[in-house]
């Protein structure tokens, strides 16, 4: 998968390359009996606005913030299993015809493939777009049902994890000089 994450980068010559210079992504998880929340400031990607075609991924292994040390375990040992699958990828192209090079304020639909716990599912995830001074700010809420991504959650804390998880995603992207 990092592969195809940096042959986008790789094959921008003379097109117009974004890169992510700061990107966070938030994960809530509100259920009966216990709200989660966990971020990660690691989030890498890049988007070619020519083609609007984006990859967007992070490591598992960064997310912090856990109310307590058994739960961030039980998140990577028994949920999200960041051994055998270490990232969460999003890959795929831009809907809208927009000039991502042109200030102002953007509403577009991220249409691609959305892999989390290593099954990839078709989503159209709705992002806000800010372009200022240069650079591209991106902002998108949305859900990912555990289901989608075999997720199981075990009974004894079924009360204890939403079936869907939260997401919030932040970044700015600079132009990547070539």
């Amino acid at each position: 998968m990092l592969i195809s994450f940096l042959c986008v980068a790789c094959i921008a010559g003379g097109q117009t390359v974004y890169e992510v210079d700061e990107g966070q992504i938030s994960i809530n998880s509100n259920a009966q009996n216990e709200f989660i929340r966990a971020s990660s400031p690691k989030l890498k990607g890049v988007i070619d606005i020519d083609k609007k075609q984006f990859v967007f991924k992070i490591d598992v292994s960064t997310f912090e913030g856990f109310n307590s040390p058994l739960q961030k375990e039980h998140f990577h040992e028994n949920y999200m299993e960041t051994f055998k699958f270490p990232e969460i990828i999003f890959t795929g192209k831009v809907i809208e015809d927009v000039n991502l090079q042109k200030n102002g304020k953007y509403r577009v639909r991220a249409k691609g493939k959305l892999t989390v716990h290593g099954v990839s599912t078709d989503r159209i995830i709705y992002t806000d777009v800010l372009v200022r001074g240069g650079n591209i700010e991106i902002f998108s809420e949305f859900k990912v049902a555990l289901a989608d991504h075999d997720i199981k959650i075990p009974r004894v804390v079924n009360d204890k994890l939403a079936t869907e998880i939260f997401i919030v995603v932040k970044s700015i992207l600079v132009r990547k000089q070539a």
